[in-house]
C-alpha cells in the first residue's frame, strides 16, 4: 500500500510572461510617453509604436499575474468556494465558483448550490435543476490563501440522488457496521496519457508517427524518454498543497503516460480523494495546453494500455492470518468476476487482452507476484502470511467510487452459496 505524505508549504501557478524584454509601465510612464508622442505630431515610423506595444503587453501580463497571486487575507474573510462534480459521462468533472463569507473547516458548514442539469447530460430542459451536496473539502492551490476546492455529489430537488451520483451508493456501504469495523484500506494507482492539444497524439511523439518500442521509458529520464514531466511534479505539488493523500508517482511503460499514487485511504475517502486529484490534473494540463485522457487503451497496437490498480485490505487481512482472509476475498471475487468487470470502466475490454501486463477480460485469475492475472497478490503478504490484494482489473477512466463500494461489498457483504463457493475453491486452486 501507498505510504501516506503530509501537505508540503504552499505551492502556486504562475503566468509565464510572454517576453523576456517586457517589464511593468505604470499609468503615469505610459501618459508621458503618449504626451511627448502628440507634443511630436505623426509618427515618423513605425518602430516606436512596436515598442510602445511590446511593452503595454508586457504590463497587461505582469498585472493579471498579480491579480491572479493576489493574497485575498488581510483584506476580507471572504473565501472562494469552487463547486466540483461529476458530469454526464461519468468521468467528466465539471465545477464552478461561489464566494463564502468566512473560511470553513469541514463540509456542512456550506451551502447546498445548483446547477443546469440539462446542460451536463443529467437533467431534462424542461425540470433542469440540480442541487449540489458539498461532501468533502480541499486546499485550493491554484487560488491559494483560505480558498477550498470542494467536492459534491448532485441530487433531485427531493432529495433523490441522480443516476449519476455513485457517491451515494458506495457512501451506504461504507456505513454498514461490518464494512467500518473492518476498516478497509484503499491504495489506487491512476494512470494518465497526455495528448499534444490539436493533433491529439501523445506528447512527445512524432506527429502521425511512433517513438521507439516500449523498454526504455518507464520511470526513465532524458527529453527522448521522459515526456511531461513538469506536468506531473506540478500535479504532485498541487496535491500535496490540497491535502490528497497522493503518495508517489512515476513515467509509465508507454511514453507520455504517466502514474501517481493515492492512499492509504479508507472507505469513502478513497473516491474523494482521487476525484480531487482528478479535478487538479485537468486543471493543471489546462494550463499547460496539454491534453489529458484516461482512455484505457488510447493508442492500439504494441503499447500498453492505462489502468487504475486498486490495492485493497481488511483489518483482518492485515493481521496474523490474514492471507487466509485474502484468499477467501480472492474466491468471493471470482465469483462475481462479470459484474466487477462491468462497473470497471468504459472500454475496458480494449486494454484486457491478455497481453501487456494485463489479464482476460473474459477470465478470472489471481497469483503471487503475477501481473498477468486479475488479482496479484504481493511477495511479502505471501512471506508475511498478512497484508493486501491488487486488483489489477479497474480501467483508467473506471468511478472510484463504484470500484471502491463493490470492493468492499464483495470482500465482506456479500456471501456466496456452499455450492459455488466449493466449485469456485475448486477453480482458483487449479489456475495457481
Amino acid at each position: 500500500m501507498a505510504q501516506i505524505l503530509a501537505p508540503t508549504s504552499q505551492w502556486q501557478m504562475k503566468v509565464t510572461k510572454s517576453s523576456a524584454t517586457a517589464s511593468p509601465m505604470t499609468a503615469k510612464m505610459w501618459g508621458s510617453l503618449v504626451l511627448k508622442q502628440n507634443k511630436k505630431g505623426p509618427t515618423r515610423s513605425s518602430t516606436k509604436f512596436r515598442v510602445l506595444a511590446t511593452k503595454s503587453e508586457g504590463y497587461t501580463i505582469n498585472r493579471l499575474e498579480g491579480l491572479l497571486n493576489l493574497d485575498l487575507t488581510p483584506f476580507t474573510d471572504k473565501i472562494i468556494a469552487e463547486y466540483i462534480w461529476i458530469g454526464g459521462s461519468g468521468i467528466d468533472v465539471r465545477s464552478k465558483s461561489r464566494t463564502i463569507s468566512k473560511p470553513v473547516e469541514d463540509p456542512s458548514e456550506l451551502p447546498k448550490w445548483n446547477y443546469d442539469g440539462s446542460s451536463t447530460g443529467q437533467a431534462p430542459g424542461e425540470d433542469s435543476e440540480v442541487i449540489l451536496y458539498p461532501q468533502a473539502i480541499f486546499k485550493d492551490p491554484f487560488r491559494g490563501g483560505n480558498n477550498i476546492l470542494v467536492i459534491c455529489d448532485a441530487y433531485t430537488p427531493q432529495g433523490e440522488p441522480i443516476p449519476t451520483n455513485k457517491r451515494a451508493r458506495a457512501a451506504e456501504i461504507f456505513k454498514n457496521k461490518k464494512v467500518i469495523d473492518e476498516v478497509p484500506w484503499y491504495g489506487i494507482e491512476q494512470e494518465y496519457t497526455l495528448l499534444q492539444t490539436d493533433v491529439k497524439w501523445p506528447l512527445g511523439w512524432p506527429v502521425g508517427g511512433y517513438p521507439g518500442p516500449q523498454g526504455p521509458y518507464y520511470c526513465g529520464a532524458g527529453a527522448d524518454k521522459s515526456f511531461g514531466r513538469d506536468i506531473s511534479d506540478a500535479h504532485y505539488k498541487a496535491c500535496l498543497y490540497a491535502g490528497i493523500n497522493i503518495s508517489g508517482t512515476n513515467g509509465e511503460v508507454m511514453p507520455g503516460q504517466w502514474e501517481y499514487q493515492v492512499g492509504p485511504s479508507v472507505g469513502i475517502e478513497a473516491g474523494d480523494h482521487i476525484w480531487a486529484s482528478r479535478y487538479i490534473l485537468e486543471r493543471i494540463t489546462e494550463q499547460a495546453g496539454v491534453v489529458l485522457t484516461l482512455d484505457p487503451k488510447p493508442i492500439e497496437g504494441d503499447w500498453n494500455g492505462a489502468g487504475c490498480h486498486t490495492n485493497y485490505s481488511t483489518k483482518s487481512m492485515r493481521e496474523d492470518g490474514g492471507f487466509e482472509v485474502i484468499k477467501k476475498a480472492i474466491l468471493n471475487l471470482s465469483l462475481r468476476h462479470g459484474e466487477h468487470i462491468s462497473a470497471y470502466g468504459e472500454g475496458n475490454e480494449r486494454r484486457l487482452t491478455g497481453k501487456h501486463e494485463t489479464a482476460s477480460i473474459n477470465t478470472f485469475s489471481w497469483g503471487v507476484a503475477n501481473r498477468g492475472c486479475s488479482i496479484r497478490v504481493g511477495r511479502e503478504t505471501e512471506k508475511q502470511g498478512k497484508g493486501y490484494l491488487e486488483d489489477r482489473r479497474p480501467a483508467s477512466n473506471m468511478d472510484p467510487y463504484i470500484v471502491t463500494s463493490l470492493l468492499a461489498e464483495t470482500t465482506l457483504l456479500w456471501e456466496p452459496t456452499l455450492e459455488a463457493e466449493a466449485l469456485a475453491a475448486q477453480k482458483l486452486s487449479l489456475n495457481v
